[in-house]
């Protein structure tokens, strides 16, 4: 009997012992290695020699990852078939508009890649193929602003963050400005470059409160030749305002921050045109401020590439922003408001065309769908004394 006990001590506690130790680790993930977007046969030319180009036409829009719904493949498993089809348009639009004198000259996107960027399947198999056929079939440059599902909202440093940049950086290692170059910030996907008389910034949002980037960003707005540059445009993932599902009655970290201390940058600077992402619909809204003389600055939020479409939720409360912002006579103005159903924000681009001082943005959507989203003249003229955005809106295809 004592032997008996003896025995059955012994198997609990080695029962007890090994309901205490941790279950065995879930092996790694394999590692898929993402490839690089090969660049444009043709790449912009440098600055200096595109100095006297005044007229020309760009691409824009965002928000190309797929959903995650149960049942139905998305980023990894096929070509993104949506963000292909936009693809579609934006090859038959640079093809109609070559031989006129606004031909496109190259292509910028405001962030959101794919669901998931630290899983490189999700870039070579959904993503990329759709790019190449920009940069290899239409001689397209491209220019990628990271998003939050590009490199996640966490700080410097984080090592989620580290492995959706890694991936990030690999696509666009032949196609951003080189590490080293003046229009880079180091260690950073964040860069700028010039084209004719428009310079672009595209900026990391989902760090929107580093310093080491404001800084950058500052000092190339400091120094900038606005004699030759009289358009500025900033490409970035998180909007200042919004009226979807990202905005509304909430306002995320990164937005306030772009408010706090990247608008006064802006406007000090005389930002014309913001690109913004995030939330999947088109919404415009346009600052002005001043008195004598009043300035206009543009944010179009166009998260329509691909990404499951959302909806208007509400107005935000911009109370604070403008009491906070009062002494340069700020006011904001909702100048197209998204949709309440998801037939009302169809997938879409945009194509921007620099005409001289004027820019004039059409809305494309995808595959011949209607949609008429200024809701009233397919040109909306704004007096030129006040800005000299101009707005041209095509319905679709």
């Amino acid at each position: 009997m004592r032997l008996f006990a003896c025995v059955l001590a012994a198997l609990s506690s080695a029962v007890v012992i090994a309901q205490r130790q941790p279950p065995p680790a879930a092996p790694p993930l394999p590692t898929v290695e993402v490839r690089p977007i090969p660049p444009p046969a043709t790449p912009l030319p440098d600055e200096t020699a595109s100095a006297g180009i005044t007229r020309f036409s760009f691409i824009a829009y965002g928000d190309t990852r797929s959903g995650n719904e149960p049942g139905v493949p998305g980023d990894g498993q096929i070509l993104h078939p949506q963000h292909s089809q936009l693809i579609d348009g934006m090859l038959a639009k640079q093809k109609e508009l070559a031989s006129t004198p606004f031909p496109i000259r190259f292509v910028v996107q405001s962030g959101d890649a794919a669901l998931r960027g630290v899983n490189g399947a999700m870039w070579n198999v959904s993503f990329i193929p759709n790019i190449e056929r920009l940069t290899l079939v239409g001689n397209l440059p491209y220019f990628f602003a990271v998003g939050n599902h590009d490199v996640t909202t966490m700080p410097l440093g984080d090592p989620t963050r580290a492995a959706g940049l890694r991936n990030t950086s690999a696509a666009m290692s032949k196609l951003w400005p080189p590490e080293g170059s003046p229009r880079r910030l180091s260690g950073y996907p964040t860069f700028a470059f010039g084209y004719g008389n428009t310079f672009v910034i595209a900026l990391d949002s989902n760090i929107a409160a580093d310093e080491p980037q404001l800084a950058w960003v500052r000092d190339q707005l400091e120094h900038v030749d606005r004699t030759r540059y009289h358009h500025v445009v900033v490409v970035f993932h998180h909007p200042p305002f919004t009226s979807g599902r990202h905005g509304g009655g909430t306002v995320e970290p990164q937005s306030a921050v772009m408010r706090e201390k990247y608008m006064p940058l802006f406007r000090r600077h005389h930002v014309r045109l913001l690109i913004a992402g995030h939330d999947h619909l088109l919404d415009h809204w346009v600052e002005r401020y001043g008195e004598h003389p009043t300035y206009r600055m543009d944010q179009i939020v166009s998260g329509g590439g691909g990404a499951p479409i959302y909806t208007y939720t509400s107005e935000p409360d911009l109370s604070a922003y403008l009491a906070a912002n009062a002494a340069e006579h700020v006011r904001v103005e909702h100048l197209m408001k998204p949709g309440p159903t998801r037939a009302d924000n169809p997938h879409h681009f945009l194509v921007i065309r620099v005409d001289g001082d004027p820019l004039s943005p059409e809305v494309i959507a995808i595959a011949g769908a209607p949609y008429a989203p200024y809701r009233g003249p397919t040109r909306h003229h704004i007096n030129p004394k006040v800005s000299k955005l101009q707005l041209k809106i095509y319905t679709s295809l």
